[in-house]
């Protein structure tokens, strides 16, 4: 049988994708299969996989006993639209290990469930206003793509959309701030506390840690004025740690959105919280007025669902995230190591579990500090590494349990290589 080459692909894809891609990644690398810590492209290239499809595949791909788990749901169907056993058991898993969710709803996206997460504190609160931090990824929906990656500046708290598209109602229906900034927070969350209905935040903000009483002041004050607190957590639940963001930094939202790991590989997302909020999803217990309508075709998929709960059993296993961590932690000390041993100016941020080095003298605390940086150093950084088989995103190192000894190894000598090439800019 005849290959078709990646180069190939491409011009197939240009004339019926728009840019020629998915619109996820660079559309020039069309990969074809997956198994444990690496992944091949249609020329066979084979790459060490730090990328792990944006975060899901946080076990390897084509992990044995999730294989095993999907096989034998597919047997006994695919959908059905109907509620499933295997979605109701991971419900209570996910209820149990996250300390925020009471009970939870799923979705098919992080996109969709930020969206319904937005939709159920103007709900429960009877407000309207949104409050979000620059710099902060909360999916697809317009409130989202305020001031998710502002290319101009704009004073606090206007926002500034990142999308055609999107109505003036709905820029009016957000306020921005800064991420990390403990006193701006505080006061505008005060000054709009009458119309305020929710303030959404990940945890950790793409690569940026919270600063010590930054979570714990958004808590403090949505509760001081019966603000809806959302946990955009689609990236860092079951990530940072068995119960996410909350359980890691000690601090409870009302509302979490998760996603990625909770599937498995597999579309599913959910909405997490407390039962008060959660309540709005159910017709008999609030009433026309203030129900949230809310249905999806494929929400609980049970092979979906079934993947997942596979995958939360892996991660609950004896030293799962020690695992994780260590192999995150050794890569942040190369790459510290490399940039130092070419006297290059730069940062590594993030958590052990997700990271990446930022060619800056930092520190890097909020969106703006991001924009302060060697955008040249850090474009060859990344060709330099996927020249030698390592997939990353462009800003993001995700840690897996798949990879090995040799998988680091061989990381650690592309990374020094990667800077190398820095230097001789």
């Amino acid at each position: 049988m005849t290959q078709t080459s990646q180069q190939e692909w491409r011009e197939r894809a240009q004339k019926v994708l728009p840019a020629g891609g998915f619109g996820n990644y660079d559309p020039k690398v069309i990969l074809k299969k997956g198994r444990g810590s690496r992944v091949w492209d249609e020329d066979g290239n084979e790459y060490i996989d730090f990328l792990i499809g944006s975060g899901p595949m946080l076990v390897g791909h084509n992990h044995p006993e999730v294989m095993e788990a999907v096989q034998a749901q597919l047997a006994d169907g695919a959908t059905f639209f109907t509620s499933n056993a295997v979605g109701i058991e991971l419900a209570e898993v996910i209820c149990d290990a996250v300390p925020c969710a009471d009970q939870l709803r799923y979705v098919s996206t992080g996109s969709e469930a930020d969206m319904y997460a937005l939709r159920l504190a103007r709900a429960h609160t009877g407000r309207d206003l949104i409050l979000k931090f620059e710099g902060g990824y909360h999916g697809m929906s317009g409130e989202a793509l305020m001031s998710m990656a502002p290319q101009s500046l704009a004073n606090f708290p206007m926002p500034v959309p990142d999308s055609a598209g999107i109505p003036q109602s709905t820029r009016d229906g957000v306020i921005v701030a800064p991420f990390n900034d403990i006193t701006f927070a505080r006061q505008i969350i005060a000054e709009h506390a009458d119309t305020l209905a929710g303030v959404i935040v990940e945890p950790l903000q793409r690569l940026i840690p919270p600063v010590p009483g930054f979570l714990e002041a958004l808590r403090e004050e949505t509760t001081r004025y019966g603000i809806v607190l959302i946990f955009d957590e689609v990236v860092t639940g079951f990530r940072l740690a068995l119960g996410g963001g909350q359980e890691l930094y000690g601090v409870t939202p009302d509302l979490c959105t998760l996603g990625k790991v909770i599937g498995g590989g597999f579309p599913l997302a959910a909405i997490a919280g407390t039962s008060e909020v959660m309540s709005h999803f159910d017709i008999e217990k609030v009433g026309q007025e203030k129900f949230t309508f809310q249905v999806g075709t494929l929400s609980g998929n049970p092979v979906a669902s079934a993947a997942g709960l596979k995958t939360l059993e892996i991660l609950k296993r004896e030293a799962a995230y020690d695992t994780l961590r260590q192999a995150g932690r050794r890569l942040m000390t190369s790459l510290e190591s490399a940039a130092k041993k070419e006297g290059i100016p730069a940062v590594v941020v993030g958590d052990p579990v997700l990271f990446d080095i930022v060619f800056s003298a930092g520190p890097i605390d909020d969106y703006r500090d991001t924009l302060n940086t060697n955008a040249e150093f850090q474009r060859m950084f990344n060709i330099s590494l996927r020249r030698d088989g390592i997939l990353k995103a462009p800003m993001k190192f995700y840690s897996s349990l798949a990879l090995t000894g040799d998988d680091i190894a061989t990381t650690e000598e592309a990374i020094s290589g990667a800077m190398e090439a820095c230097a001789q800019l």
